[in-house]
């Protein structure tokens, strides 16, 4: 991993709202949509990125592509547990998401009620 490419792909107020939500599990793609209100598009591109610096992991299962925190990574460069665990609950922003989450998970919804299936 390159420290530059993992700071660079930390300064973004999206990816750091993906990762606020992925902290404590993994969440498909379809979900980090619903919780966050972004689109298809921007999530794509802003899982890419993060994958790309070795921050998240995927895995497919049937149709969906589903996220998680690398533990390689975050084992290379503790700061971004840190970040995540200890800083983004510091503002109203990234606490409204985390409570979205949680309601999203509450509520009970699938991958498949989401996308209309």
């Amino acid at each position: 991993m390159d420290l530059i490419q993992v700071m660079k792909a930390l300064a973004d107020e999206t990816r750091i709202r993906i990762l606020n939500i992925l902290k404590d599990e993994e969440l498909c793609v379809c979900e980090i949509e619903a919780v966050l209100d972004i689109t298809q598009s921007n999530a794509s591109r802003h899982l890419n990125r993060l994958t790309n610096a070795k921050i998240l992991d995927n895995y497919k299962v049937r149709n969906y592509v589903y996220y998680k925190i690398d533990k390689d990574g975050i084992r290379e460069y503790p700061f971004i547990k840190e970040i995540i665990e200890e800083h983004t609950m510091k503002y109203d922003l990234y606490r409204k998401d985390y409570d979205r989450l949680k309601k999203y998970k509450e509520s009970g919804l699938s991958c498949d009620e989401l996308n209309g299936l």
